[in-house]
């Protein structure tokens, strides 16, 4: 079993949710990135996802736009984000870390040695936005062979047809877009996402995590009823912008701590 699938099945286990974070690598600077890292497994984190700098990230709201556009003035590229990993490795051995980002950084770099040098540093998989499930069945079949998971997206729009796709060709877990729109957008339907997921639960039997609009601990609790997984990345990016470098790791271990808290309360 990947770590990711150990991870689920443990806090099934327990009657517990997984909570999966992200930041940006680079941001707020690069020095800070495996502090931030080791602050969400601290404040409760379960998985962690390291999004790669991408200078047109299509599906980010302003606030990981800032984020990108941060770490990119600070030259941070696609190995610097292997070095991150492989830094964070030296000390934490357990907790799943997903490289999240784009086609564009991997393409330049080779879908292989993106698997090589991914697997060596001790990533445990790869979310790329605008790699559609029907176009990289070989990329996902060498993920699994290097013991990695692809995990593939689904939003609102996404048909029956799409969702038996991804369903084929994911691993790992399932993240469900809860709205139409960019990243750190609207106000989620909970209701509308149960349904949503009832009918993705027909045909994927991986675990399902639903992230873009989660911003406190009763929106998280709320989701969680219905999912197996939370994901809360712009609002971990703002507690990173407002507190500052030096506090940074401080304020994202707090703000992690309080949405753990509440994810664990009984319901």
């Amino acid at each position: 079993m990947t770590r990711i699938a150990n991870t689920f099945a443990a806090l099934k286990a327990q009657n517990k949710k997984a909570l999966v974070t992200f930041i940006t690598a680079g941001d707020p600077e690069p020095g800070k990135t495996v502090e931030l890292m080791h602050a969400l497994v601290e404040g409760g984190a379960d998985i962690l996802e390291l999004g790669i700098p991408f200078s047109d990230p299509m599906a980010e709201g302003p606030v990981i736009q800032r984020a990108c556009e941060r770490a990119l003035a600070h030259g941070v590229s696609i190995r610097d984000c292997f070095d991150f990993v492989r830094e964070f490795r030296k000390t934490n051995s357990t907790t799943p870390v997903v490289l999240m980002g784009y086609a564009n950084p991997i393409e330049r770099l080779g879908a292989d040695a993106y698997i090589d040098a991914s697997s060596s540093a001790g990533a445990d998989g790869a979310i790329v936005v605008d790699y559609p499930p029907e176009e990289c069945e070989e990329f996902a079949a060498k993920m699994r062979a290097a013991g990695q998971d692809l995990i593939f997206l689904l939003a609102p729009t996404s048909t029956e047809a799409r969702v038996q796709q991804v369903a084929r060709v994911g691993s790992g877990f399932t993240y469900y877009v809860s709205l139409k729109g960019v990243t750190g957008a609207g106000h989620i339907d909970t209701e509308d996402v149960a349904r949503r997921l009832d009918m993705i639960r027909k045909h994927v039997q991986l675990p399902l995590g639903v992230g873009f609009g989660i911003r406190d601990g009763a929106t998280a609790r709320a989701v969680a009823s219905v999912a197996d997984a939370v994901v809360i990345g712009s609002r971990i990016i703002q507690e990173i912008e407002a507190a500052g470098p030096e506090n940074a790791a401080k304020s994202v271990r707090s703000f992690v701590s309080g949405i753990r808290q509440a994810l664990d309360e009984k319901r």
